[in-house]
């Protein structure tokens, strides 16, 4: 047997016969092939960066870490193929070397471009889409070991509708981003959310739990030149403030949790920054505290309901939440499992530092979005099952369709997929 392998978190692990590492698109049509023929199973994992367990097997694992290359990029349509592992880190610098960006991006960039489009990965901006409505072709392995052109709709496939080769992205000419970080009062940015989410290209915001504050990034698209903050202010706020002073509270608190509510106060005091840098640059932050985390998007217009009811339950619950709860919205897009799939969404997530008891406020939480009719990020941790979710997506019948196709014996099959997805 293998080593064990275990994602990002530490919360989901498992032990695989094989553990492959490709180069080349020929690999993984062998290794699918080989396994297929077997009747085994195969299941690829990228950084490792989902919550669930969507990438655990006891079959062969595929890391696709090495299989990280831009393939082609044409500066005048913005079209750029990449192959399937690259991390949006390594892409967002590639871009930029050819004067394009992510039209949009979440708040980190570890994760693989694959993974990152498989479960629904979305950043905030209410004209502006996730990451799964960029793509305008991908190829994949079918669960027989052959390539084809995915047909439309299953570019969020949760890892069960083939194995992805090369993804083709819509990419943007790179633009810079004015940003503006600043504490502000949860009832004042509950009054203002449409308001703050019309008058900025990217608007979210963290309210911190047991205080009445938000810390608020208000982004606007800009044609000013650059003005990064200094290096030393960056560090400062990135990795002293933001990970290695905040990593050193939540584990006081994992010993002590009647003492969050004093540390929690103090996370406001960071004060104003304003700067002007690369868009991807501003989309992400490094985030080394590690965590468990559940998210779900609404229909935008309960958005605020929703907030007040996590607030709420928080305040009552008795519970000490170390980490704030973070509320970013999106555009409808037309991808039938996206989380936006029909409709403008508010996305509200909310974490757990790594090694606490997370279930109880999960579950609170989860029961709250089930009231406004809320759908679980496919990477992160939620409660849900194919039976409950199938209503929820007008057009999931659709993708199980697409899915069979492409994968007509259950290659790509595990306990998560055959949960959330049924077969």
């Amino acid at each position: 047997m293998t080593a064990r392998w275990s994602n990002w978190a530490g919360n989901q692990s498992c032990t695989p016969i094989a553990v492959h590492r490709p180069t080349g698109e020929a690999e993984l049509v062998a290794i699918v092939g080989r396994a297929a023929a077997a009747g085994e199973r195969v299941k690829a994992v990228g950084a490792g960066h989902s919550f669930t367990g969507t990438a655990l097997t006891d079959g062969h694992l595929v890391r696709l870490d090495r299989y990280d290359r831009v393939l082609h990029v044409d500066g005048s349509t913005g079209l750029v193929t990449v192959e399937a592992g690259i991390p949006l880190s390594k892409l967002n610098d590639e871009l930029a070397r050819h004067g394009l960006a992510m039209e949009n991006l979440g708040d980190i960039a570890y994760q693989s471009v694959s993974g990152a489009i498989a479960t629904s990965t979305h950043g905030t901006g209410s004209r502006f889409t996730g990451i799964a409505a960029q793509v305008r072709g991908m190829r994949v392995v079918t669960g027989e070991g052959e390539v084809v052109d995915a047909p439309a709709g299953v570019e969020v496939g949760v890892g069960a509708a083939g194995l992805v080769s090369t993804v083709t992205l819509q990419c943007v000419p790179a633009f810079r981003l004015h940003a503006i970080e600043e504490p502000i009062r949860l009832d004042v940015v509950l009054e203002q959310q449409d308001e703050l989410i019309e008058t900025n290209d990217h608007f979210e915001y963290f309210w911190v739990p047991h205080t009445g504050w938000t810390l608020t990034k208000r982004n606007r698209r800009t044609d000013e030149p650059a003005r990064p903050r200094p290096r030393l202010r960056a560090l400062r706020d990135d990795y002293l403030y933001g990970n290695l002073l905040f990593d050193l509270a939540c584990r006081v608190g994992r010993r002590s949790p009647e003492r969050i509510p004093s540390v929690m106060r103090k996370v406001p005091s960071a004060g104003r920054v304003e700067y002007v840098d690369r868009s991807d640059k501003v989309f992400a932050s490094p985030r080394l505290t590690k965590f468990y985390e559940m998210e779900y998007a609404v229909p935008r217009e309960h958005g605020a309901d929703a907030v007040r009811a996590v607030r709420d339950y928080v305040k009552s619950s008795g519970l000490f939440i170390s980490f704030p709860v973070e509320v970013r919205f999106t555009a409808a897009d037309d991808v039938p499992l996206s989380t936006s799939s029909g409709r403008p969404s508010c996305y509200v997530a909310v974490h757990v530092y790594k090694g606490m008891e997370h279930v109880q406020y999960f579950r609170a939480v989860e029961s709250i979005m089930d009231e406004l009719g809320g759908r679980p990020h496919w990477g992160k941790l939620h409660f849900q099952t194919a039976e409950t979710l199938a209503r929820r997506y007008p057009r999931w019948d659709e993708f199980q369709a697409l899915r069979r196709r492409l994968d007509p014996g259950g290659t790509f099959r595990n306990d998560y997929t055959d949960r959330v997805l049924g077969w």
